[in-house]
């Protein structure tokens, strides 16, 4: 856990135990239902606890905030997030219900009271929130019609802090699956992280406007 020390050393002693936890916690549960690839789960804390954390060095959630992560599989990065922001509430929804079974069972174990998890389409999810994340789950025009009427506006505007909209974590090159976006902003995860595995990992910021 110490590369997630690395970048957050002011954590609270609850908000260290939490992210202490987690590695045995899905190391039992991946052993049941495989939500993380085998051999990934030696790079656990670096190539998906830190990795989800990379949206929270771009946009920061506030007390009270909503945040909808679309596809979480396993958890990631709604799980990390709101072991982060505990004053923040997160809803996590995927297609595949035994990947919801798992983020419940890790959910419970840590006590988190600000997560709820939902097996469901995306775009069945009738509710409004003030960010959608999610973490590589399809291209970004396929991605798109899902969030469609769920980002809220804003219900103020913070100086410095991004405004309501999708926060998306993808790698490698995203020029073909932009090219239609009005207006976006890419943030290199490498500009935050030292890491290899940061060097071509990104957060794609869609203000709620482009929509």
């Amino acid at each position: 856990m110490e590369i997630i020390l690395k970048y957050f050393p002011d954590l609270s002693d609850q908000q260290k135990k939490r992210f202490g936890e987690l590695e045995e916690l899905y190391k039992h549960w991946n052993a049941q239902i495989n939500v993380i690839s085998r051999k990934d789960m030696a790079e656990f804390y670096g190539h998906h606890v830190l990795h989800s954390l990379g949206i929270a060095r771009v946009r920061p959630f506030s007390e009270g905030e909503k945040v909808l992560d679309i596809g979480t599989g396993g958890g990631f990065p709604g799980v990390p997030l709101a072991i982060l922001f505990p004053e923040t509430q997160f809803h996590l929804v995927d297609s595949i219900g035994k990947k919801i079974k798992v983020v419940d069972e890790v959910v419970q174990a840590l006590g988190l009271k600000n997560v709820t998890a939902e097996h469901q389409r995306a775009e069945k999810v009738k509710d409004q929130f003030d960010f959608i994340v999610s973490r590589a789950v399809t291209q970004i025009p396929r991605f798109m019609p899902w969030t469609r009427g769920k980002i809220s506006s804003p219900r103020k505007k913070v100086q410095g802090l991004l405004s309501n909209g999708i926060l998306y974590l993808k790698g490698g090159d995203l020029s073909e699956e932009i090219k239609e976006l009005p207006f976006y902003r890419m943030y290199e995860l490498s500009d935050y992280f030292t890491e290899e595995f940061f060097a071509t990992k990104k957060v794609l910021y869609i203000p709620r406007e482009s929509h």
